[in-house]
């Protein structure tokens, strides 16, 4: 199996991915979870919003703190910049169709400014399920089923027949799932726990503690382990080896770099504990990885 690699800005954790289809800045296209290189869709976050059709399997979403179960039918809205993952834990073979749009094209100028631009910046709709047992849900499924025909086939005026579709996935959303409200704390959560994963990505090669970690998010350490707790489901500092295991990945493919090149890279000081962790995480030594991938 050919496993895909996610591009995203190891700094800030935005998908470096452009999506374009002809003029139009979408893309729509099926994902398999567990054909991504790290087993799993990582944490990440995009300009554009998501919507996604579960078309096979089911999944665990995790949309800023909140985890939404899907199974195959259900589908989710996820908004402008929400940080958001995606895994399927018990390897059903999750595939779904993966939408991303920016928000500016769902309506025309003159109507944007109403029923668009308040619910991309409300702080409180990060996401909304969407239940494929609702008759409303259909409406969206059928669209999305649509865009994805005329992403793959460019047929004449495909552009026209998209921007129609996206028009009735939006109203569905207006009339059936959204509910307006701000709520500034939700935005200064989500700035926070941002800052500390940038911080940790940025310096994940070198000695981390959980003062620092806190120290990026100008906040407690008491409250930097709750920040992390109540989104990700892991101490700060499991986070930390959890994402220098995900970086080792990358590095064990590269032939030329020994088992212990690679633990001091990503941050380790004792190649017997970065092979300990490994295993741990992985269920396997970096030496078995890395025979089995290469």
């Amino acid at each position: 199996m050919k496993f895909k690699q996610f591009l995203i800005n190891e700094q800030n954790l935005k998908e470096l991915t452009k999506h374009y289809t002809g003029a139009l800045p979408i893309a729509c296209y099926e994902t398999t979870i567990l054909e991504h290189a790290s087993g799993y869709i990582p944490l990440h976050w995009h300009d554009e919003i998501q919507l996604i059709y579960v078309l096979k399997g089911e999944a665990v979403f995790q949309v800023n703190e909140e985890k939404i179960k899907l199974r195959s039918g259900d589908g989710l809205f996820i908004n402008s910049g929400c940080l958001h993952m995606a895994e399927d834990l018990k390897k059903t073979g999750c595939v779904y169709i993966c939408l991303n749009v920016l928000p500016h094209l769902f309506l025309p100028q003159e109507l944007y400014t109403t029923y668009v631009l308040p619910y991309v910046q409300s702080t409180n709709l990060s996401y909304v399920l969407i239940d494929g047992s609702k008759e409303w849900s259909r409406a969206i499924q059928q669209a999305l089923f649509v865009i994805r025909k005329l992403v793959q086939t460019k047929e004449p005026l495909f552009e026209i027949e998209i921007t129609a579709n996206l028009i009735k996935v939006w109203k569905q959303l207006l009339v059936h799932a959204f509910q307006k409200q701000y709520v500034y704390t939700e935005e200064v959560k989500n700035q926070r726990i941002k800052a500390m994963l940038t911080w940790v990505h940025m310096n994940y090669s070198e000695k981390i503690t959980l003062d620092d970690i806190a120290a990026s998010g100008q906040i407690s350490r008491s409250e930097c382990c709750r920040y992390f707790k109540r989104m990700l489901d892991v101490t700060p500092l499991q986070y930390v080896m959890k994402y220098r295991i995900q970086k080792s990945i990358l590095l064990l493919k590269q032939e030329e770099k020994s088992i212990t090149d690679v633990a001091f890279e990503v941050g380790f000081n004792s190649t017997s504990y970065f092979i300990d962790q490994f295993k741990k995480m992985m269920g396997m030594t970096p030496l078995a990885y890395r025979k089995g991938k290469l």
